[in-house]
């Protein structure tokens, strides 16, 4: 199925406070008060802007929505916040509750994939389909390196405090063949204040037994069965990509879409192909969704 040679809409910026929160939103397509949205959730240290080009690609489908998850981007980063995953999960929920959001598209990355999972998982009747890009549900994962010192109280924040905008570069270079664009790197550096660094560390240290965490998290989401399509660029550094595969354990059907030479940002080092596989595959599901609707009535 050809991409739509439309042109897309504009993204709009806005803002809404959710969970005490208050964040950036970006939106498009033809109707912004549509009730079903494709709703793509960057993951560390992303930020809504992570998806502009890709959501520019979708929004001749429908209404299309990003927003900072809470400690990145733009969004508030209070030392108080719940940085786990149920806390990015309810913040979702909120936020899309305010939107109107009933019915959503998933387009996930990163830790966008357990935030957005767990509350996939907690409201199966909203989930319409699943777009999984270099993340999922990780049975028999372990931490890569960069975790595992996070997860290390006195050597993460030591890390995170040394970490400066070269180093950045070097790190973000590692696994990306292709090699990511300096302004794309350049803008989570300068989004990584210490509310975000802190951030990172309060989450990655909520997020412990991550085995039992994703057989539970397997076992929820079994019976939801939504179409599902993963897209994983082979060179990540920090998830094998031997977890591509592993996703139809959960998501039956799911399609798999291998990019040979890209990293662990496919759709900054690569966004052609990447739109190429998501957006045949959102037009397909919304295409369904809206006959099915006309068949209801």
């Amino acid at each position: 199925m050809p991409i739509p040679t439309q042109p897309g809409w504009p993204l709009q910026k806005s803002e809404l406070t959710a969970c005490g929160i208050r964040t950036r939103v970006l939106q498009g397509g033809a109707d912004l008060r549509a009730t079903e949205a494709v709703v793509f959730v960057h993951g560390n240290p992303g930020c809504c802007e992570d998806w502009r080009e890709l959501m520019q690609a979708a929004s001749p489908l429908g209404r299309v929505i990003a927003f900072d998850m809470p400690g990145f981007g733009q969004a508030d980063k209070p030392a108080n916040y719940p940085y786990s995953v149920e806390g990015g999960a309810t913040f979702l929920g909120e936020a899309l509750r305010q939107l109107g959001v009933l019915r959503v598209h998933l387009v996930l990355h990163d830790f966008g994939g357990p935030w957005g999972l767990m509350w996939a998982a907690l409201n199966p009747m909203a989930v319409a389909s699943v777009t999984l890009i270099n993340t999922g549900v990780m049975r028999g994962y372990r931490w890569h390196l960069m975790a595992r010192i996070w997860r290390t109280p006195v050597l993460g924040e030591l890390a995170q405090l040394s970490t400066t905008r070269r180093g950045f570069h070097w790190v973000m270079s590692l696994g990306a063949p292709r090699g990511l664009p300096a302004a794309f790197v350049n803008r989570m550096y300068d989004d990584m204040d210490w509310g975000t660094k802190r951030a990172i560390l309060k989450l990655y240290r909520a997020t412990g037994d991550l085995e039992q965490r994703s057989q539970t998290l397997s076992a929820m989401l079994a019976p939801i069965r939504p179409p599902t399509l993963v897209v994983w660029g082979a060179a990540d550094p920090y998830l094998p990509a031997r977890l591509a595969e592993q996703q139809k354990e959960t998501f039956p059907g799911a399609q798999v879409v291998m990019l040979p030479d890209s990293g662990h940002f496919p759709f900054a080092d690569n966004p052609q192909a990447v739109a190429q596989a998501v957006v045949p595959f959102l037009q397909a599901q919304l295409t369904r969704q809206g006959l099915a609707a006309q068949g209801a009535a």
